[in-house]
């Protein structure tokens, strides 16, 4: 286990062990030769990046003993219900000063129908020094006791369900509030520091999609389930710049929007930028904030294991445009061939030199250092099966050193 240093404790990369691409046969790139139209933008090679640390949350993980998943079947040997509501779904991830995580969990297991019996929850988790993580004190489930949702919602004690909400993204703000981007909406959801919302869902004008509980007679413009994915803050906490998963009718298939909305007036103030797709078949899994112009974003393709081909995370630079008039954006890692050149994942990548982040939802990353970030997936549980067939995926957190300078003046 390597002890995280603060944003600010590392000023320079460690030295970088040189690994050759061709080895697991990609381009130079370092995306896979199968698949031209995931081209990056802006590659850099695959030695600018290093594995430093791997974590692991066992999938069966259990938290509150509320009984849950009587919508879903049984999956990878996983029999269900379950006693207890699963530690799972991770979203998003922010990672704390002393180096525990606060990751969110979405609406259980994928769909409005099947949720029902699924809190929504922020758990807290820690690390003794294992590479094993525990669930911790320190989180709390999203309810609404004052009646800020005005129809009707899935429990009588106002505890939210994945039948209510769809959180995908969150962050904090000074004032100790949470704000988190949702899809079914999409909503901004606005909450105290013990998950109870405090005030109304703040819906996107004029964007709707088929699973918004206020949709009423209009025509959904957004596909199910591209609602708000990621989000990004501002450093003094004003503005959030929530993306959508998906492009609103009647734009490119390629492109996604990113907004801002100012906390302060209660408004949104605009497009922030477009996020252009490597591929129209992709997703965006995360975006957080690097400056006031750089933020990082997580995009993959649909496939698991051995169907997995491009999943990567890009640095986004929106004072800079592209020969489409679209944001530069630069791949910082290739997470299906991540460099492991001191062993860190064992026997995953002794072979390679690679340890390969073969799942279908990888959608959380934060900035722990100048050339640190830290990346999880979703594991699904227990429907995901990526790291080996027919067993359910852990959740994991890789902390992975870049080349790229991620340090802020903020």
């Amino acid at each position: 286990m390597i002890t995280r240093p603060s944003r600010r404790a590392l000023a320079a990369p460690l030295a970088l062990t040189a690994v050759v691409a061709g080895t697991l046969g990609l381009t130079a790139s370092g995306s896979d030769a199968r698949a031209d139209d995931h081209a990056p933008t802006t590659a850099l090679p695959a030695q600018t990046a290093r594995l430093v640390d791997r974590q692991v949350l066992p999938a069966a993980s259990f938290g509150e003993p509320v009984p849950s998943g009587a919508g879903i079947e049984t999956a990878n040997g996983v029999a269900v219900p379950f006693a207890a509501q699963p530690v799972q779904g991770f979203s998003a991830n922010l990672v704390q000063p002393d180096g525990s995580y606060l990751v969110l969990s979405d609406n259980g297991y994928g769909t409005k129908a099947n949720s029902a019996d699924f809190l929504l929850a922020v758990h807290r988790l820690t690390d003794p020094g294992t590479g094993t993580l525990q669930v911790a004190p320190g989180g709390f489930t999203l309810s609404d006791p004052y009646g800020k949702v005005t129809w009707d919602l899935t429990r009588s004690d106002r505890r939210l369900t994945g039948a209510d909400f769809d959180p995908e993204s969150f962050r904090q703000a000074p004032d100790g509030t949470f704000w988190f981007g949702e899809e079914f909406g999409p909503y901004l959801l606005h909450t105290d520091a013990a998950g109870r919302l405090l005030e109304a869902p703040v819906p996107l004008p004029g964007v709707h999609s088929p699973d918004d509980s206020e949709l009423g007679t209009a025509t959904p413009d957004l596909a199910s389930s591209k609602g708000f994915e990621g989000m990004a803050q501002s450093a003094d906490g004003r503005y959030l710049f929530p993306l959508l998963e998906g492009p609103v009718a009647g734009d490119d298939p390629q492109d996604l929007r990113a907004h801002r909305y100012d906390t302060v007036e209660g408004r949104y103030r605009g497009e922030a930028f477009t996020y252009r797709l490597e591929s129209p078949r992709n997703a965006i899994g995360d975006m957080t904030r690097v400056d006031d112009h750089r933020f990082l974003v997580l995009e993959r393709d649909n496939g698991q294991g051995p169907t997995a081909v491009f999943k990567a995370v890009f640095l986004v630079d929106t004072s800079v445009t592209d020969a489409t008039g679209h944001p530069l954006k630069t791949q910082l890692v290739n997470l299906m061939a991540v460099p492991d050149p001191d062993g860190v994942a064992g026997d995953l990548s002794k072979d390679s030199g690679f340890l390969t982040f073969p799942f279908t939802t990888i959608e959380s990353v934060d900035v722990v250092g100048d050339h640190r970030i830290v990346v999880g997936n979703d594991n699904n549980f227990p429907s995901s099966a990526g790291r080996t067939p027919g067993v359910p995926d852990d959740d994991e957190f890789l902390t992975i050193e870049v080349q790229a300078d991620l340090s802020s003046a903020d």
